[in-house]
């Protein structure tokens, strides 16, 4: 049984909130609501909850800002928030997980079946979410789960990510690999607007790690760490598009 609480400075959203936790999600014991963030505070300090479901913009201290004020949090987050799709793409940065209002049943059980597989809240995590929050930038970043931790990428070293069934590989220019457990498709989404390219169904490169390209019947890049990668057919030319010529 994981010990909960909620906050969220609408009384509504946060009593639906434990209402589809009690119909749904039986390991989840709600230990208190909270409206107002002073108040959630003290009661988390009290309490000291496996989880805290949290509400970003709050008045007094939003989501980002109660957090700061509690030392060295050892439970876990899930954020409650009405962001758009753009701003959302920064939680899958972070790995953390978040919850859009209003909240889908389903999506909600997710949240608590990974919840219950996660390790406590890292503050490193929290510092690439607030990066989006406040310069509506991507954070230079990338935070992996590896073996019940966080490792955090700099994209910078990030040479291509390979598709591998439901996963995804990530090689880095040191050597590394890590696997991810998200589809190609889906880092694609938030890496391509990072200098990222897919130029093959099973490649996503760093363009900046691009050092040759060979053109013909099959052609291909050579990347920073030698490794050849083939080039779809398709994506030849917007692939050629995103370079200058002399």
């Amino acid at each position: 049984m994981l010990k909960a609480i909620l906050v969220d400075d609408e009384p509504y959203c946060v009593q639906l909130l434990a209402l589809q936790l009690q119909q749904h999600c039986p390991q989840i014991q709600v230990l208190a609501q909270c409206t107002d963030s002073q108040e959630a505070l003290c009661t988390i300090r009290q309490h000291k909850p496996d989880v805290v479901f949290l509400d970003i913009e709050m008045p007094e201290l939003n989501g980002f800002q109660l957090l700061q004020q509690l030392d060295n949090p050892c439970f876990k987050v899930v954020f409650v928030t009405a962001y758009d799709e753009f701003a959302l793409k920064a939680f899958k940065f972070s790995a953390l997980d978040y919850l859009l209002k209003p909240v889908d049943t389903l999506d909600l059980v997710s949240a608590v079946k990974k919840v219950e597989r996660q390790q406590q809240l890292d503050l490193r995590q929290l510092d690439l979410v607030k990066q989006q929050y406040k310069s509506g930038q991507y954070p230079q970043k990338l935070a992996v789960p590896h073996q019940g931790g966080i490792i955090f990428v700099a994209l910078k070293d990030l040479v291509y990510c390979e598709s591998d069934s439901n996963y995804t590989k990530l090689v880095l220019l040191n050597g590394k690999q890590y696997l991810l457990s998200r589809t190609l498709r889906e880092v694609q989404d938030f890496l391509e607007e990072r200098n990222f390219i897919r130029i093959h169904r099973q490649y996503l490169v760093n363009l900046d790690h691009i050092q040759m390209y060979r053109k013909g019947e099959g052609s291909y890049v050579i990347m920073s760490n030698e490794v050849t990668i083939p080039v779809g057919r398709q994506q030849k030319d917007r692939l050629l598009a995103h370079f200058g010529w002399l």
